[in-house]
């Protein structure tokens, strides 16, 4: 992560706890004043809103669900077991499960972990499941001078042994694609062709991709139509601003609203949750104008 809040260092803190618009509509949500940031926004359905918890870890859970709610969020991302019954109690889902990974870096393509990996992934699947969610998070790791072929094979034969208990309790292990160009270099699973033939070869609706709209614009671009053309494979979406990975505003270069539409016209009906590290100091109305603008 390229800022001072660094999701990987967020990301050991949360596991040590647990665990239609048309393009000429433009940022008219950025348009909105205080008194309109103050008013509840009238969401259209199209898009299921969440929010990543790591970004916004200046509060605490209670206060995050809270604030959540009043804008139209439907769940928080990147939360485990112990915090499942605060947002339960706010009538939040817990929108991609964390805590059986070990790190960004230490994941399936590398069989020295398959065993930890496998026992955690053996406890929280049920977990999950017993919660009423769906959504766990997995990752490749990093390469340390794997090929893709590699990478691939070992992937393929340590989830395999997951992906009995994933159907049995219908949960999906979810693999994030995340860049390797700035942020997490050498994370092998870089490119959504990738995750795509990992898919293609573990052959389970039980696994499938969550797609970093940051993470892919830096290391691929092309961003609407690598969605149009892999989006069978994806289950899960992430936004945030590049560059600098702050608001969604037009203070960088993509435009959500044209991108929003595409994932719709996909069919797609899972989550899209806002991960971008807010700028302004107020924090939750950044996250009320992301929801507005991706709100198509």
């Amino acid at each position: 992560m390229s800022s001072k809040l660094d999701r990987r260092n967020a990301l050991k803190n949360i596991i040590a706890g647990t665990a239609a618009i048309g393009v000429s509509s433009g940022f008219s949500a950025l348009a909105m004043d205080k008194s309109e940031s103050d008013q509840p926004l009238r969401l259209k359905g199209n898009i299921n809103h969440a929010v990543c918890r790591w970004c916004f870890s200046s509060l605490d859970v209670e206060t995050l669900c809270i604030e959540a709610k009043k804008i139209g969020i439907k769940g928080i991302d990147l939360v485990g077991p112990k915090d499942w019954p605060t947002l339960k109690k706010h009538g939040l889902e817990s929108t991609m499960c964390n805590g059986a990974e070990l790190n960004l870096v230490d994941g399936f393509n590398d069989e020295k972990f398959h065993d930890k990996l496998i026992q955690n992934y053996t406890a929280m699947i049920p977990l999950v499941a017993e919660a009423g969610y769906k959504y766990l998070i997995c990752f490749s790791g990093n390469r340390r001078g794997k090929d893709d072929e590699t990478g691939w094979n070992n992937c393929v034969k340590g989830l395999k042994q997951l992906m009995p208990l994933a159907e049995k309790h219908n949960v999906v292990l979810v693999m994030e694609l995340l860049n390797s160009k700035l942020n997490h270099k050498d994370y092998q699973c870089d490119r959504t062709s990738w995750g795509a033939e990992l898919c293609k070869r573990l052959g389970s609706e039980n696994f499938k991709l969550l797609y970093d709209i940051y993470h892919m614009q830096i290391d691929e671009g092309d961003v609407i139509r690598n969605i149009r053309d892999y989006h069978q494979y994806i289950a899960h979406y992430h936004t945030a601003g590049v560059p600098g990975r702050n608001e969604i505003d037009d203070t960088q270069e993509l435009y959500y609203p044209a991108i929003m539409k595409a994932i719709a016209e996909t069919g797609f009906k899972g989550f899209v949750a806002q991960e971008f590290i807010p700028k302004n100091a107020d924090k939750i109305a950044s996250l009320k104008k992301a929801v507005s603008i991706c709100d198509i």
